[in-house]
């Protein structure tokens, strides 16, 4: 098979959560660990910081990949879905791996995958751990898929846990209270393992707290600081800098110097290209792309809105089946005009459904046939002075980057 035979093999065979939702969900290790097994368990060989958490781990995972890079070390960064290309899940130095990496591992163990039944994202987390492992890595850093407790990735023994910030999202799999959400994030934590908790309410602290406890775990609180910035636009960044911060502060094992610190979160975008977190896409009109989607996402892009300068805010809006609008429409302005559509996935909800859902709580605007339509109906209703979101979902960001 070819690389693009690959992916289709991959993405036909093996079920991808982001892209069919529920019937491609496997929560639990034991699959995971029959494959690492198979693949002669990279990930014992690799030191790994584990990131898990609802908002902001993706952003923090970078930022800590970027500082890395900075001092010298060679980084593997797992992350999870990918926008364009399946291979940003897995990079090196902020270097997507090769395409004939893809092929050849997937080809070398295309019967265990077979045999095993194994889902989409175990056979990514076993190409990350093996092509991290082969390139002998001094460091990979590991984000959680979904929850932490029962998540594929859970596997590794870390030398660091992160948690960033926690709420409310993917409910049916998590729980419905935020207690339960975060005893299944706080699943990570390891016995002497250390944490960095990232800032988050006092019910979330309490159960992470209860957890260290109970492994005897050090935690480390990450703190608003004003001594770094980042150039990674959007005000809630701030937030994820200083969870990064304190990680970096806590890799003692790590020769790490304010240097080091100050020019890697300068140059996140650069070293790791990470896209679609407040990305400014055009210029008058300015065109913004965020891939928040939950309520908590939302509202901080929301704030930061709010202290800017503009006529009318336009929004193209699409979201997955699986997230209900109402549960997050309270965050979403009625004085915008709003472009619906629906992403190209099979997961994505239907434009008419959304429409429909959005009517019922009085916002204005109007159903399209595709996320381009959507985006160019907004460039021509826009105005210079005027600002258009493309927001509410991963895969409406990525149609339009």
């Amino acid at each position: 098979m070819n690389y693009n035979q690959t992916l289709a093999w991959l993405f036909k065979r093996l079920p991808m959560y982001q892209r069919v939702g529920t019937p491609a969900m496997r929560l639990g290790l034991d699959q995971m660990n029959r494959l690492s097994a198979a693949l002669g368990n990279p990930h014992r060989s690799l030191k790994c910081i584990h990131i898990a958490g609802t908002n902001g781990k993706g952003s923090t995972a970078h930022m800590l990949a970027s500082v890395l890079q900075t001092a010298g070390y060679t980084v593997g960064l797992y992350t999870s879905p990918h926008l364009k290309d399946f291979r940003e899940r897995i990079k090196i130095n902020g270097q997507p791996i090769d395409k004939e990496n893809v092929v050849d591992f997937v080809n070398q163990h295309l019967e265990k995958f077979e045999a095993g039944n194994y889902s989409f994202f175990e056979a990514t987390v076993g190409m990350a751990f093996s092509s991290f492992a082969k390139a002998q890595v001094d460091v990979a850093i590991i984000e959680v898929g979904l929850g932490g407790r029962l998540d594929a990735t859970n596997i590794i023994t870390p030398i660091l846990s992160v948690i960033t910030h926690i709420s409310k999202d993917h409910q049916q799999f998590l729980g419905h209270a935020i207690e339960a959400i975060a005893g299944e994030k706080a699943g990570i934590i390891k016995e002497k393992v250390p944490i960095v908790l990232g800032q988050n309410e006092k019910t979330v602290k309490k159960v992470i707290l209860e957890k260290a406890k109970s492994t005897s775990s050090n935690v480390f609180f990450a703190n608003q600081t004003e001594s770094y910035t980042t150039d990674l636009l959007g005000d809630y960044q701030k937030e994820n800098l200083a969870t990064a911060y304190m990680a970096i502060q806590a890799l003692t094992e790590f020769d790490i110097n304010e240097n080091h610190i100050r020019e890697g979160l300068q140059a996140v975008t650069k070293n790791t290209g990470l896209q679609g977190r407040w990305e400014i896409l055009e210029d008058s009109p300015m065109v913004i792309a965020d891939v928040a989607h939950n309520e908590a996402g939302i509202r901080a892009v929301m704030n930061q809105l709010k202290s800017m300068t503009y006529d009318q805010l336009h929004i193209v809006f699409g979201m997955v089946e699986d997230k209900e609008f109402d549960q997050i429409h309270q965050q979403l302005p009625k004085d915008a005009t709003y472009y619906f559509c629906s992403p190209k996935v099979v997961r994505a909800k239907a434009v008419d459904q959304l429409f429909s859902e959005a009517s019922r709580f009085g916002y204005n605007g109007k159903p399209h046939d595709s996320v381009s339509d959507a985006l160019e109906d907004a460039k021509k209703m826009a105005s210079l002075s005027d600002i258009i979101l493309v927001c509410g979902s991963l895969f409406v960001v990525a149609e339009v980057i």
